[in-house]
């Protein structure tokens, strides 16, 4: 079993009112800090690379809840402290809801947004407009190690272009045309994007879930 990393001294007052966010990825813990502030929840957050160490977790659940506790889990045991983690993808009506939680190695390789892209325009080569419906999924999880553990998810419907649009974002957000939206989710400006993500939806919904869990 894998034990709590040094730093995480298990006498430390305010090791309650911090939290480890289960990624390396600084935009994700700067997103999560404004949401949290916003929430009126004073924590203070830390990535992985603050625990050199930290092992990486192989996305192996069924679905993105599976994997996102699958890396908060990781995260809490390693580090001792509460920890939130998210698992995201691509949800496309006309192949049955994949790529889901393939969504990032979609084309074989881990990580190849081109590709991945590419691909999932390729098999729909021969699907008209009005049936290139899908959605965007984000489920988000906290872990309070030996206490309890919270999933909720976020979803952005809507539906995918014939060909890639804008260049802000990543993945499949140049495909991906939100409801009620002429503009690709590349092609808008990251305050607008933020405001209607499903990462965002998410992350949002899970303010209280902790702030309940803190202060439990």
């Amino acid at each position: 079993m894998t034990q709590p990393h040094p730093g995480a001294r298990q006498g430390d007052p305010g090791k309650a009112r911090r939290i480890v966010l289960a990624t390396r990825n600084t935009g994700k813990l700067t997103e999560l800090h404004r949401i949290l502030s916003a929430s009126g929840i004073e924590v203070t957050l830390a990535s992985l690379d603050e625990f050199p160490g930290a092992p990486e977790v192989a996305e192996t659940g069924r679905t993105f809840a599976d994997n996102a506790l699958l890396k908060a889990r990781s995260a809490a045991r390693f580090t001792g402290l509460a920890a939130v983690a998210d698992d995201s993808g691509l949800c496309v009506d006309a192949l049955n809801g994949m790529p889901g939680v393939l969504s990032a190695r979609w084309a074989g390789g881990h990580g190849d947004d081109q590709a991945n892209l590419d691909l999932v325009l390729a098999q729909l080569a021969d699907v008209a407009p009005p049936d290139r419906g899908a959605h965007f999924a984000c489920a988000a999880a906290f872990v309070l190690p030996g206490a309890a553990e919270r999933v909720v998810e976020g979803h952005l419907d809507g539906r995918l272009a014939l060909a890639p649009r804008g260049t802000n974002g990543f993945g499949y957000d140049p495909i991906f045309l939100p409801d009620s939206s002429e503009l690709s989710t590349a092609e808008m400006e990251p305050a607008a994007k933020d405001a209607i993500s499903h990462r965002g939806r998410a992350l949002r919904a899970l303010a209280p879930v902790i702030a309940e869990l803190l202060d439990g």
